[in-house]
């Protein structure tokens, strides 16, 4: 009974041991298969930052995608924005910009000017889809279609105020549901927003900073030029895409291109020949080698493959040009000389080493369309 009474403690104690041990193990399984947890606003706050989509890359998306918009009517000419947003070729832009309009072209970021046709025009909405066959294929402009901004969401207004091409103005949503009458159009629920609207951007897209998808069509702005206003995409999309599914090419009448290039004086010519240039730079200082690729000519492509000229421009971080002069050389050509500074990595080490080097662009038409010929260089 005595040898009883000592071994039951030591038995106890055993199991505890094993029981211990045995939680211990269940213990580290569980903490091994839980994900952990930490709820601090700041590490929030960083990964919420890191999601929002560059700037940068933002705004070189758009880009891509608005278009410049030149209409005569009566021997007036008319100049607005507008932006791609389908695969067809649609093109979504401002009824005030194209009213009564005889012809209509849309000149792209790339400098390509191709006829539009009206496919549909809102009689008291400021609304106008385009159709522009030759972008068709082409993905365009995300859109939300679901969401209404709110006051204070930041806004990115772009467009083409007094013919510069691919203006990009920031700001935020100052007010919504605003209501009132412009030139027979009614605005309702219209955003107003502190990004500026002047002449040239009506008809371009109004963009959420955060998500970079279109949430407004830039229309009107008050004539000081401090407040914006933006008809909500969310409100006006369903006849947009009414309007495109019932058009069919053939029913369209598109004006030829050859009549706009027969009517383009020289400073308009030396204008368009410099953006070319300028466009070109631009597109390899953020490393767009395709966009920089296609406003190339048949001669140099034939000659340079599309991985041979990205390889050339590869080593290149940074590009800064000095624009000299542009000389016109005859109907269809120009000749523009640029000082060009590349910063560029050196092979295989850390160090980077700066170029100079003076450019000799020959901007000229091929195919009816803005091309660069021939580029030519010197080393300093």
């Amino acid at each position: 009974m005595i040898k009883m009474k000592r071994k039951l403690p030591i038995v106890v104690s055993i199991i505890l041991i094993i029981l211990s041990i045995a939680y211990s193990i269940y213990l580290y399984y569980e903490w091994q298969s839980t994900n952990l947890v930490v709820n601090n606003p700041m590490i929030k706050k960083i990964q919420s930052e890191n999601d929002t989509i560059n700037l940068k890359s933002i705004v070189h998306e758009a880009e891509k995608n608005v278009v410049q918009i030149e209409a005569q009517s009566n021997n007036q000419s008319l100049t607005g924005s507008g932006f791609l947003y389908n695969e067809k070729g649609d093109i979504i832009t401002n009824a005030h910009v194209i009213q009564d309009a005889d012809t209509i072209y849309v000149r792209t970021a790339n400098a390509r000017v191709y006829p539009a046709a009206v496919i549909g025009i809102g009689d008291n909405t400021d609304i106008a889809v385009l159709r522009v066959p030759q972008l068709a294929g082409e993905t365009g402009l995300a859109i939300d279609s679901d969401t209404l901004a709110e006051i204070g969401d930041e806004v990115i207004a772009l467009g083409s105020p007094h013919g510069f091409q691919n203006t990009v103005t920031l700001g935020i949503i100052s007010g919504t549901e605003r209501n009132f009458t412009v030139d027979g159009y009614d605005y309702n629920n219209a955003y107003q927003i502190s990004a500026l609207i002047t002449h040239g951007n009506s008809g371009g897209p109004l963009i959420n900073r955060t998500t970079g998808e279109v949430i407004g069509i830039n229309s009107v702005g008050t004539e000081d030029g401090t407040i914006g206003f933006s008809i909500p995409i969310i409100d006006v999309i369903t006849e947009i895409e009414n309007w495109s599914n019932e058009a069919q090419n053939s029913q369209l009448t598109f004006t030829n291109t050859e009549d706009l290039l027969n009517t383009i004086d020289t400073t308009q010519f030396k204008q368009d020949a410099e953006y070319v240039m300028e466009y070109f730079l631009d597109s390899i200082i953020i490393r767009d080698y395709v966009a920089a690729y296609s406003l190339l000519g048949d001669s140099i492509q034939t000659q340079t493959s599309y991985p041979s000229f990205r390889e050339g421009y590869i080593q290149i971080v940074d590009v800064e040009y000095n624009h000299q002069t542009t000389t016109i050389v005859d109907n269809n050509h120009a000749s523009i000389k640029v000082d060009v500074t590349l910063i560029k990595n050196q092979p295989n080490e850390e160090e980077q080493i700066n170029e100079n080097i003076t450019y000799e662009f020959m901007v000229g038409f091929e195919n009816d369309q803005l091309k660069i010929i021939s580029i030519e260089y010197k080393k300093e």
